[in-house]
């Protein structure tokens, strides 16, 4: 019956057309896709093409990649835009390492404690003009493809190009999330109102939709590359960055922010803080990731700006267990990942910040020895309602003063941002980024260019005491985290998935499946998740539920019950609606490619040659 079930399940999806919500009944809900020359994981089947094209031209990772993520600006601009943020992590092949680029903005000069408080504000808001850093998405792509591609900025933006200007099909989350915005585009967001209603009205799935003021943001884009072309490629991206940057972009930019007041979550109506000095100041930069090993994989991630290091702080405090033993989603095995989960992040919410302006304990949040620490707080048999970050000074090379350290910290997840960008070549280059912000929904459309500002700042304390407190030139703590492992040194895993505070906790689950349980990286995506909420949201308004935890309805209700008789506050999720994650995999050995989609977002897409 099973088997039969699928089947019409399948059948009227071909011949009646797509029936929204409909996942298919068992596990390895989409083909696992391979190839030899080349994989492309994106959100978007387009964007996906997007990269898979650049592959077939001769291009290398980088190279498809950047086109990808340009790509999904414009086919998924309800979840990223050019004016957001986008995290990169690149294997490099010819030098065998992986190398982060810190594809976040900053604070404005501006925008300090003291501003925020004189106007009686005591959280950054989630919208308007408060919450916008430095739009990082065009030089840190730039710099991408300048120190790592092959190809012209002209080449790696024309899908993109084509994209906004002829237009792509209307998926159902775009015109979603243009109706839950549809009041605020008619009253107050009328440069909004004049691209996502076209004709007065919110479009219908399938219907094409076109972004003429973005093609041409673009396109600009392209003419200073050309301008500059004889003096050499980097010379031409050069150019092109500066006139985001540093020319009339910038001014663009700054004047529709410091003109257009906007009302945000807290009732505040204001201008921008982003002068020109700002974006002339800002540059993205190649940096060393953070990473650890487990059970001889070599996991990397983006710095402590980021809450990536929560992935490998959780690995290795697992470590020291048989999961497998216990079972995939069984009770015990829940609960463990849980209480490692509580750990880190407790040493997320006091530890965690820009590098830059915070003296981060790096090495000993990462040492295995502190890991052993960690783990001895865990009880096996019942869950801690407490966020209890723990001291890693001892094991630092060198000693150093700090402040003091809380035995627990007094303090909901869900963000509808971010997509995933997965790409790896012939050569051995890999390419893993999470873009997001710069999304439609929280800001209005700067009237010319076509693209909006991010909210990232909401992130930022407004409190002395956090280490992510709000600082002129500052980057916030995101939660944008892509995945990169290496095993016996070459290239073995590239994934990521949205989900703000959820994001590190899926990839924990994904990269377990895989290495632990051995699943193939489409099982692993498809297996059902589970989400805690022990700590303050990252998100305005910066909610939190001791004991909390979301999971997915597939899992068995027998292993609910067990859970909440250890003390955990379960509550049903959707059947498949944590996470998306994007993955591909890489077999050196057979000179294979694989790459894996999530189902549970509708449209994300692997496209392989």
């Amino acid at each position: 019956m099973k088997v039969d079930q699928r089947f019409f399940a399948v059948l009227s999806l071909c011949l009646l057309g797509p029936v929204w919500g409909v996942v298919p009944l068992d596990a390895g809900t989409r083909p696992l896709i391979m190839g030899t020359r080349g994989v492309v994981v994106s959100g978007h089947h387009q964007a996906s093409d997007a990269g898979l094209t650049m592959l077939k031209k001769g291009g290398n990772a980088a190279d498809a990649g950047v086109a990808t993520v340009f790509a999904q600006a414009v086919v998924e601009f309800d979840r990223f835009g050019i004016g957001g943020e986008v995290p990169l992590l690149i294997y490099l092949a010819d030098q065998k390492k992986v190398v982060a680029i810190s594809g976040h903005g900053v604070a404005p000069r501006a925008a300090t404690i003291e501003w925020f408080r004189s106007r009686n504000i005591d959280l950054v808001p989630m919208d308007g003009f408060l919450p916008a850093t430095v739009p990082a998405v065009v030089d840190s792509l730039i710099l991408a493809l300048d120190h790592y591609g092959t190809l012209s900025l002209a080449e790696v933006l024309a899908p993109a190009i084509d994209l906004a200007e002829r237009g792509f099909a209307v998926h159902p989350e775009f015109k979603m999330h243009i109706e839950e915005q549809e009041a605020r585009f008619r009253s107050e967001w009328t440069t909004s109102g004049k691209v996502f209603l076209p004709a007065g009205k919110v479009p219908e799935i399938g219907d094409l939709f076109v972004q003429s003021d973005l093609a041409r943001t673009l396109k600009r884009l392209v003419e200073a590359e050309a301008a500059h072309k004889q003096e050499g490629r980097s010379e031409g991206l050069k150019a092109a960055r500066d006139l985001f940057y540093e020319g009339e972009m910038a001014e663009e930019i700054v004047a529709f922010q410091k003109n257009f007041k906007s009302r945000d979550a807290n009732g505040f109506v204001s201008a921008g803080l982003l002068e020109v000095e700002d974006l002339a100041n800002f540059h993205s930069r190649v940096e060393e990731p953070a990473r650890t090993s487990y059970r001889g994989v070599d996991i990397y991630k983006a710095g402590f700006w980021t809450q990536g290091p929560v992935l490998l702080q959780a690995l290795n405090i697992l470590e020291g267990y048989d999961l497998k033993a216990l079972g995939h989603n069984s009770p015990e095995y829940i609960h463990l990942l849980a209480e490692a989960m509580k750990l880190a992040f407790a040493d997320r919410e006091w530890y965690y910040a820009d590098p830059d302006f915070v003296g981060v304990p790096r090495h000993g949040l990462l040492s295995k020895e502190y890991a052993a620490k960690r783990r001895d707080l865990i009880d096996l048999d019942h869950a801690s309602m407490t966020l209890r970050p723990g001291d890693p000074y001892p094991f630092e090379a060198q000693r150093t003063e700090h402040r003091p350290i809380p035995e627990t910290i007094a303090f909901r997840p869900g963000e509808k941002g971010t997509t995933g960008t997965r790409v790896a070549d012939a050569e051995g280059n890999v390419f893993s980024a999470t873009p997001s912000g710069g999304w439609f929904r929280h800001s209005p459309v700067i009237e010319g260019l076509g693209f909006v500002l991010g909210t990232r700042g909401q992130t930022f304390w407004l409190d002395e005491d956090k280490a992510n407190k709000l600082e002129p030139g500052k980057r916030p703590l995101t939660t944008l985290t892509p995945s990169l492992a290496l095993k016996d040194g070459k290239p073995f895993l590239a994934w990521g998935t949205p989900g703000g505070d959820v994001q590190d906790q899926v990839n924990l689950q994904f990269l377990i499946n895989v290495i632990d349980f051995g699943m193939d990286i489409q099982e692993a995506i498809d297996a059902p998740c589970f989400q805690i909420l022990d700590f303050p949201s990252s998100f305005y308004p910066r909610r939190f539920s001791s004991g909390g935890m979301l999971v997915e309805n597939r899992i068995d209700s027998t292993v609910i019950e067990k859970l909440q008789a250890m003390g955990h506050r379960t509550n049903p999720a959707g059947d498949w609606s944590l996470g998306d994650t994007t993955a591909l995999m890489v077999d050196r050995g057979r000179g294979m490619l694989f790459g894996a989609a999530s189902p549970r977002r509708d449209k994300s897409y692997a496209l392989a040659w």
